[in-house]
């Protein structure tokens, strides 16, 4: 893993001038253009396609960098997706989160099937503040029972995990959803899966711990 220095060396400004712009642009409802301008009012001439580089290379960044420092989440899992445009089409977000609220883990998807459910959580089981759960909220989409039943037979997820699907008990992940489009609204969509990927990372860094993500990159960015 790239260090600090090395992880902002040859760039032109300082490290707490390129998180802070990043962290603005992660955690609240701006465009590139309002960060240009409130950037300008600073002294501070930055384009936004410099800004747009940095959130694509920073968001992934802060991310992986803050994983291993996230408190854990407790056992039962509720999950859902949500609707992203990529390229003037819609792609699935798809998210859980505990009965407590705390952010499980999130992947962008092509499509909304059976293999999707299955990378999910075995990309959320991965991740080291994450337990097994002991129990699966869901919404009606039918693909996600065969899917988890194929991970049980795999041994990815305990024989014992109870599937609930049940609308209300949801509530708590759609309305964690709205923090994802409150920031992505401003972006009219994403040109590329790529990008969108990159951009999705960052948001939901900011949205479980962007304080601590700026203390392990750079300590001095959030007194700017």
């Amino acid at each position: 893993m790239e260090t600090k220095l090395n992880l902002f060396k040859w760039k032109q400004y300082e490290s707490a001038i390129i998180l802070l712009t990043v962290r603005w642009y992660l955690k609240y409802s701006l465009s590139y253009r309002d960060i240009v301008e409130i950037m300008s009012e600073r002294g501070l001439e930055i384009s936004h396609t410099t800004i747009m580089r940095w959130v694509h290379e920073f968001g992934p960044e802060i991310d992986k960098r803050i994983r291993p420092y996230l408190k854990p989440t407790n056992d039962s899992y509720r999950t859902d997706e949500t609707y992203i445009k990529v390229k003037g089409q819609w792609k699935y977000l798809y998210r859980a989160v505990d009965s407590m609220g705390n952010t499980i883990d999130f992947m962008l998807s092509e499509n909304r099937d059976m293999p999707a459910v299955k990378r999910f959580f075995t990309k959320a089981l991965t991740s080291p503040h994450n337990q097994f759960p002991r129990v699966i909220t869901l919404d009606k989409n039918p693909a996600y029972p065969p899917a988890i039943q194929e991970l049980i037979n795999e041994k990815v997820l305990p024989k014992e995990t109870l599937v609930r699907q049940t609308k209300y008990l949801n509530n708590i992940v759609e309305q964690d959803h709205r923090f994802i489009k409150k920031i992505t609204k401003p972006m009219l969509g994403f040109r590329s899966f790529h990008t969108a990927e990159q951009t999705l990372k960052g948001i939901e860094a900011m949205h479980v711990g962007y304080l601590l993500s700026f203390l392990i990159l750079a300590p001095q960015t959030i007194l700017f």
